[in-house]
């Protein structure tokens, strides 16, 4: 398998995408996870992503398969206040940011290097600035 242009270490973060196309078994998110199964690192996601990811024409038993696969990482206390930071710091606020600033403030808590598979990259890397790295799926 050749390597891609950035290479994981410490985390790998799944957003909802992220999540959905490893339920589907998308072969380049297969990849990052083969690649992470095998490097011994975290795959995690947030709780909140659970919210955005769940749907009802979602294959739950592959859905379950591939939660059971990773860590579910809660939205503490901490984590929402630092989101609220995160959103405030890029100036952006409202229901449309707050799961992705969730997301980005949970993978900011993740030990590092941390990197995070997204559908939307300019909102993590906005988040998340230079302390992880964001691949678009």
């Amino acid at each position: 398998m050749s390597r891609f242009p950035a290479v994981p270490g410490g985390t790998l973060v799944l957003d909802s995408e992220g999540l959905a196309k490893a339920v589907l078994r998308d072969r380049a998110v297969t990849a990052w996870l083969a690649l992470a199964r095998a490097d011994d690192l975290r795959v995690i996601t947030s709780t909140a992503t659970l919210v955005e990811a769940v749907h009802p024409r979602i294959n739950r038993p592959a859905l379950e398969w591939t939660l059971s696969r990773l860590v579910v990482e809660p939205v503490t206390e901490p984590i929402a206040r630092h989101a609220a930071a995160l959103l405030a710091d890029t100036g952006l606020h409202g229901h449309e940011y707050a799961i992705d600033a969730m997301l980005s403030a949970t993978a900011l808590a993740a030990p590092g290097p941390v990197t995070v598979l997204t559908s939307d990259p300019e909102d993590i890397t906005a988040f998340c600035g230079g302390r992880a790295t964001v691949i678009k799926v």
